[in-house]
């Protein structure tokens, strides 16, 4: 099996940045295609991006493009959410996820860690 564990989160003021990161434990790290989701009170878990197999390779939703940037270190076994230029909107949950699929459906990711919190004030 695939084991998640995310780190970083706290409170930070509008406009701060923040760096989350996930420690993954599997067999096949290099082969896991890694993604962040996030869940904000009273709504929804919600896709924020993801990372390809080989790192070259992500996808953003909207909200995320041009603040926030996902990367992979395949040696070390670690994935990193930088978020910047932060808003109160992005209040939430932050869940780091890993599906041994290429570029799997949004909400069907397979592995799932245990969430860190961010907590954006204004």
């Amino acid at each position: 099996q695939v084991q998640l564990v995310e780190s970083g989160g706290g409170l930070v003021q509008a406009g701060g940045s923040v760096r989350l990161s996930c420690a993954v434990n599997g067999r096949s790290f290099s082969s896991l295609t890694l993604g962040w989701f996030r869940q904000a009170p009273g709504k929804e878990r919600e896709f924020v991006g993801g990372v390809s197999w080989s790192g070259n390779t992500t996808w953003y939703r909207d909200f995320a493009k041009g603040r926030f940037i996902i990367s992979r270190d395949n040696a070390k076994n670690t994935i990193s959410l930088q978020m910047n230029s932060l808003k109160p909107e992005d209040t939430a949950v932050y869940y780091c996820a890993a599906d041994r699929r290429y570029n799997p459906p949004d909400k069907q990711y397979v592995y799932w860690g245990q969430g860190t919190q961010v907590t954006v004030s204004s």
